[in-house]
């Protein structure tokens, strides 16, 4: 994996955006199971209706969980100090989510080089679902060297 260092990284550098499957009820149901969030307006039809829900609908931590998985594609899991993330709607069956993130600050935090990203995840409607920000340690330069 190609690890970006706090040298290469520049403002407004884009992280490569993660494209998602449909929603879908498996993908909610597996969620679920995975996550230990069994509440029934996730799974149960008839109980997301008498809600006032049309339908079922996902989990707002299914977003920030593919959220995590943009940041980790681009560097690794120990390097990630902070993650938060505020739900601005729901995600409903047959969305389809595209994850990015953009550098938006290099600055050093407990005297370690660091990159903000800020994050969201939008339906095919343009409409944030999920949007936050992560602060990832980076090293100063890389420690591949070219002959």
């Amino acid at each position: 994996m190609f690890a970006p260092t706090f040298d290469s990284v520049q403002l407004g550098d884009e992280l490569p955006p993660l494209q998602l499957p449909t929603v879908d009820r498996t993908m909610l149901a597996l969620f679920g199971g995975a996550s230990g969030d069994h509440n029934a307006v996730h799974i149960d039809i008839d109980f997301a209706r008498r809600a006032g829900m049309p339908d079922v609908f996902a989990q707002g931590m299914l977003g920030m969980a593919w959220l995590g998985r943009l940041l980790t594609q681009w560097a690794p899991q120990s390097s990630l100090r902070r993650f938060d993330v505020r739900f601005q709607g729901i995600t409903h069956l047959g969305h389809r989510l595209v994850c990015s993130g953009k550098v938006v600050e290099k600055l050093h935090h407990e005297g370690v080089p660091c990159v903000r990203i800020e994050i969201q995840a939008t339906n095919q409607y343009g409409q944030i679902k999920t949007a936050g920000e992560a602060l990832v340690a980076l090293s100063l330069t890389s420690s591949h060297h070219q002959p």
